[in-house]
């Protein structure tokens, strides 16, 4: 098969498209044909090296294809059934696993990161890792989905509790993330606020449910944020931006407010004020991904069409060094997709 694998660590340039064997499914998995699979951050930061990364690797996180043949053990999928796949690895059986707090495994890992991913036109899942999907969905549509929504269920619904009414703030309304925190906070009834870096983002954003958007480049955004809430400030921070953002998102939180990060694109080294943590009671939150109880929740709304998967372009696998210059500068309103 075609793959896409990375030899060393380094820029676009380490990308290589090559062949590699055909992936050998035991008998107790089934075999997808990847129609699409989506781009991530994460995926630059592997190629530039991470920890536990083991050459040569296959990227790619968010897999949508059909399966093409099944395993012995394997009952409940047949040959053609369109799927995605669960963009995460687990041992499945830990006391955590057997809790269905996967994410928090200490064999845990995202597809694509420490385990080969989806940059390829083959490859072998665990029934657990593989859902069904509806007509509804083209391939590029449900790649756009297992990261990014349930990376945002997990830290507005599972770990800040979101509820009716609040106001969230959520920062790079333009990434998968964004978009995808953007809809479900107006799902639970929400005042939103975002940030782009141009109008066009903005209005995009406005379009997906966005009640106020911020151009983090030509506006301060903590200053925003009182002027649109009288002085008293948001409930929630969605933020992953990191190093840049971070100030401004801690002082665009109110009183008792709770920040929940899950990453840090430009960069992971912040200050903290613990007079203002402590002394306004300010809750920060980490979020590492989701559970697969929480990745079912959230695919029912998008299956149902509440909430909408946002697809910006697609690339053939074979030109995927465009693919990630163009994730790099930054360029799209949702999710990029590579076709194998």
């Amino acid at each position: 098969m075609k793959a896409v694998r990375i030899h060393r660590f380094g820029g676009p340039e380490v990308l290589t498209y090559e062949d590699v064997p055909d992936p050998q499914p035991r008998k107790d998995q089934v075999l997808v044909r990847v129609r699409a699979c989506a781009l991530n951050h994460l995926d630059l930061w592997v190629r530039k090296g991470l920890p536990g990364v083991k050459l040569p690797h296959i990227l790619g996180s968010d897999v949508a294809g059909e399966i093409v043949e099944v395993g012995e053990y394997v009952n409940g999928y047949k040959p053609a059934q369109r799927v995605i796949l669960s963009p995460m690895h687990y041992c499945g059986h830990c006391e955590k696993c057997a809790a269905g707090l996967q994410n928090q495994c200490r064999e845990f890992t995202v597809l694509g990161n420490a385990v080969d991913g989806g940059n390829c036109q083959l490859i072998a899942a665990t029934p657990a890792n593989v859902i069904p999907i509806p007509d509804s969905l083209d391939f590029n549509q449900a790649a756009c989905v297992p990261l990014v929504f349930v990376t945002a269920w997990h830290m507005l619904v599972g770990r800040a509790q979101i509820r009716p009414g609040q106001t969230i703030l959520v920062l790079g309304g333009s990434s998968g993330v964004g978009t995808a925190a953007i809809q479900i906070a107006k799902f639970f009834r929400c005042r939103v606020i975002t940030t782009a870096g141009d109008e066009s983002k903005l209005e995009k954003a406005r379009a997906l449910g966005a009640d106020y958007g911020i151009n983090h480049y030509q506006q301060k955004i903590s200053d925003e944020v009182r002027k649109i809430t009288n002085k008293e400030g948001v409930d929630i921070v969605i933020e992953h931006v990191g190093a840049a953002t971070w100030d401004e998102s801690m002082k665009s939180l109110k009183s008792g407010g709770t920040l929940v990060t899950c990453g840090a694109t430009t960069g992971p080294s912040v200050g903290i004020d613990l007079l203002h943590l402590f002394a306004r009671q300010l809750t920060l939150l980490g979020s590492y991904m989701g559970t697969m109880g929480e990745l079912h929740e959230v695919l029912k709304h998008v299956f149902s069409g509440a909430l909408k998967p946002v697809f910006d372009r697609e690339f053939p696998l074979s030109e995927i060094r465009a693919a990630h210059e163009y994730l790099e500068k930054s360029q799209m309103f949702g999710k990029v997709v590579v076709n194998p």
